[in-house]
């Protein structure tokens, strides 16, 4: 393995972006980066973890829903997130086109642990397919 350059890595990535500018793609690109440290044994050593602040927000516009019991919708409403309790869910019914309606409207789920399980049966595979 040899050492990287940053100058030889600033050039692939400004190259990176000026390809995806060009070449508009139907999906989300992923880039890889991977990095080795010396002198590091992650089999004797315990692996270490961190998070990384990025300078600005990647989906400023993201819209989530919360499926939840009465707790994790009470949580929802106070931070100003939508939800919907298992009330809400039942009331869809497995009706396709409202299930799809409700999929498009949303970037993301989250659900509560005891509701996960039930998505399926309420809701059918409407949430796949949207």
């Amino acid at each position: 393995m040899s050492k990287l350059q940053s100058e030889v890595l600033r050039e692939a990535i400004s190259q990176i972006n000026t390809e995806a500018t060009t070449k508009k793609r139907k999906f989300t690109e992923t880039v890889e980066l991977q990095i080795g440290l010396k002198n590091y044994d992650p089999q004797k050593d315990k692996r270490f973890s961190g998070s990384v602040k990025l300078p600005h927000i990647p989906r400023p516009k993201m819209k989530v829903c919360m499926l939840g019991d009465a707790q994790h919708v009470e949580e929802a409403q106070k931070i100003g997130l939508e939800y919907m309790d298992v009330e809400g869910l039942k009331k869809l019914n497995k009706n396709k086109k409202l299930v799809k309606k409700l999929a498009k409207k949303f970037h993301a789920f989250l659900a509560s642990e005891a509701v996960i399980k039930q998505i399926p049966r309420l809701l059918g595979p409407g949430l796949n397919k949207a």
